[in-house]
């Protein structure tokens, strides 16, 4: 029902299709926004139609970036050997908050799942051995998350990856199965990560 017109109605209505947010959140979001001073409010919606209009996917790993190739990949001071492989950006966001890895990454943009029909030409997997073959990466860190989905997807680049004679190693696990790398704590991914075996 439309309580406070339809402005007010439309922003509930948008901010509730926004992920984990239910219709309250969305209705408290929405009046937190009305209340602020009209600078914050531009400032918000300036912040969303930059970020919309200017990321793009990294063309060497495709991580969310403004500049291409990103700020890891271009970085002359990480460790050109290791690429860590992960499904999602919030994943290598949650590995550089340990301060542990200084290598590169390889954002594959989710992981196999037949059920959903994401397959492996729906991922950057391609793009991974083609860095595989011209990079002199000596280890390939399998970090996908230790979910089915994210165990299907790693054995399927293992064996993907035997030809080129890499090191291929999974992530230990310190990682609770089923979880979600995101929520994971750093202490956690930390001793996933030095805890990796070769697969």
């Amino acid at each position: 029902m439309n309580y406070y017109g339809d402005a007010v109605t439309r922003l509930i209505e948008e901010l509730s299709r926004l992920p984990g947010i239910g219709a309250r959140s969305a209705q408290r979001m929405a009046f937190h926004i009305l209340n602020a001073p009209p600078d914050r409010a531009q400032s918000l919606a300036d912040a969303i139609l930059s970020a919309k209009t200017r990321v793009r996917r990294c063309s060497v790993c495709f991580n969310l970036t403004d500049d291409d190739p990103c700020h890891i990949c271009s970085n002359e001071h990480r460790d050109k050997s290791t690429i860590m492989v992960v499904e999602q950006p919030r994943d290598m966001a949650a590995y550089e908050k340990t301060r542990e890895y200084k290598g590169l990454y390889h954002v594959l943009g989710g992981a196999m799942s037949p059920m959903a029909g994401v397959g492996p030409n729906d991922l950057t997997i391609k793009e991974l051995l083609a860095r595989a073959a011209a990079e002199t990466a000596a280890e390939v860190i399998l970090a996908t998350n230790p979910n089915v989905e994210g165990e299907a997807t790693a054995m399927y680049i293992a064996r993907l990856l035997k030809p080129f004679g890499i090191k291929t190693t999974r992530i230990a696990n310190g990682v609770p199965v089923g979880g979600e790398l995101e929520y994971v704590d750093q202490v956690t991914l930390a001793r996933a990560l030095e805890g990796r075996r070769e697969i």
